[in-house]
């Protein structure tokens, strides 16, 4: 995040006395009624809570750092919110679909592929800086699904968001993964 918006926007939740790991937990909690909405078709609104809720989440470690509370715990915990607040907003899409409302057995399918992808793209890259190697390579990491997510929902092409991510994840994924095992050492 830049700057001109991550110093003064910490300094603020800073000053309101929010610690990061509540900036983490307000970020999942938005993220669930963000689904939620989604779930009803409220596209706009769900859109817009998920960019809400990723602004706290990306915010969180800028608190740390401004508080001096980096810690490892903190680290893991943030991982693991930004995945469920991934899965929530995903099977908000797929209940959408599901609901009668405009059932579709592709846009499920899409929802289940991306919400794998997904959570590939950061196992590899946990897998592979344990096994000494970076594993950042790719192109749909979370602030570009963020990115593509709100778009879509607020311009109210749910399904153009499950085609890209559902496409793109695993793809990402794989390319992360080839990446890292080049990179890592032939025993």
């Amino acid at each position: 995040m830049t700057n001109w918006f991550e110093r003064p926007a910490v300094s603020i939740l800073v000053a309101l006395k929010v610690s990061p790991d509540a900036a983490t937990a307000i970020g999942l909690m938005i993220a669930v009624v963000a689904a939620y909405f989604t779930s009803q078709g409220d596209f706009l609104i769900g859109g817009i809570l998920v960019l809400v809720g990723a602004t706290f989440d990306l915010l969180d470690g800028g608190i740390a750092r401004a508080t001096g509370r980096v810690s490892k715990r903190g680290a893991l915990t943030d991982s693991v919110f930004d995945r469920v607040s991934e899965i929530a907003l995903l099977v908000g899409l797929g209940m959408y679909y599901t609901s009668g409302k405009d059932e579709s057995q592709t846009a499920v399918l899409l929802a289940f592929v991306t919400v794998g992808g997904s959570l590939m793209v950061s196992y590899v890259r946990a897998r592979a800086e344990g096994l000494g190697a970076k594993g950042t390579a790719g192109f749909l990491t979370r602030p570009e699904r963020i990115i593509i997510t709100v778009a879509g929902l607020v311009l109210g092409y749910p399904m153009a968001v499950l085609w890209i991510l559902g496409v793109g994840t695993p793809l990402s994924a794989a390319w992360r993964f080839f990446d890292a095992w080049r990179a890592i050492d032939s025993e």
